[in-house]
């Protein structure tokens, strides 16, 4: 049934794929940014998510695509989804950061709340889990990394992430509405799969993210799934592809790399390290875009 879905950030690197998978799928998208989106079924309302009264105001908005439209009249809204973010550290000052995404994401939560709107997805990180941002390498305390880790970062955009899933958790309890935070693992685009060679000839470029990825479409999907999965509360769920973005076995990537790291159970031969058994098993995601379906000569 076709929903009628309020989406920040949907202009960004993942947000315009995740934006193009829930319109495919019948579904009316209002884009709140600072950017339009070069797409000609949505609409881009100009947005700055840190001034309180414009996200309430937006979200409270028709979603129409036109302003000749026969009716004008906002009407519910059956989901947000937040991906609006600084997308990682060195852009901006760290401070500003952390100001813009935490506040940002508390002025869409509070918002969409007290606007009534019962299903909000918001994007978290991989970089919560503490090895990406690290001013040194790290080791992490076992593989593979799973919504049970004691998450433990130093950076400040890490930071604000945690801060955000804690809000979401606050405003969950609050309202018994549902508040999924996805812990987004490095976002591939379908032309990007032309930059794995050059990473499989350096196996340990990618150390950092635990060779974690998620194919845009297949990010897509586990938004899609979330929107349309009710009644699990706060959650918090890494999305991540089955495999990792090596061209290596998994256990010769941690011998290498990551030696003396315990793993708390058994992996399959190429499994990711980002563990996605959460979104699998309560969301019901199956990945469609490994990259072994691109590059099926490596």
């Amino acid at each position: 049934m076709s929903k009628r879905i309020m989406f920040t950030g949907g202009s960004g690197k993942a947000g315009r794929h995740v934006v193009q998978y829930l319109v495919e799928r019948g579904h009316q998208v209002l884009n709140i940014d600072t950017k339009r989106l070069d797409n000609p079924s949505v609409r881009t309302l100009i947005t700055d998510i840190t001034d309180s009264g414009q996200v309430f105001n937006a979200l409270s908005s028709y979603t129409g695509l036109h302003e000749f439209d026969p009716s004008l009249r906002p009407q519910p809204i059956d989901a947000v989804v937040h991906f609006a973010a600084i997308p990682r550290i060195m852009i901006t000052p760290d401070n500003e950061i952390f100001r813009i995404n935490a506040l940002g994401t508390y002025n869409v939560i509070e918002a969409a709340v007290k606007l009534g709107i019962r299903k909000i997805v918001i994007a978290s990180s991989e970089t919560t889990y503490g090895l990406v941002f690290a001013n040194e390498l790290r080791n992490p305390r076992y593989f593979p990394l799973d919504e049970e880790y004691d998450v433990d970062p130093m950076d400040s955009y890490a930071l604000s992430k945690i801060v955000n899933e804690q809000t979401a958790r606050a405003f969950a309890l609050r309202s018994g509405f549902d508040i999924y935070a996805l812990r987004i693992g490095n976002v591939i685009e379908p032309h990007e799969y032309d930059l794995f060679p050059n990473w499989f000839a350096d196996p340990g470029f990618r150390k950092r993210i635990a060779w974690s990825y998620i194919d845009a479409r297949d990010l897509g999907q586990i938004t899609h799934l979330a929107i349309e999965t009710d009644g699990l509360g706060f959650q918090v769920i890494n999305a991540a592809n089955d495999d990792t973005s090596s061209n290596l076995p998994t256990k010769e990537l941690i011998d290498r790399f990551y030696p003396g790291v315990p793993l708390k159970h058994e992996l399959g031969e190429y499994e990711t390290l980002l563990s996605n058994r959460k979104a699998r098993d309560m969301l019901g995601f199956r990945s469609q875009h490994s990259w072994r379906k691109y590059l099926p000569q490596v």
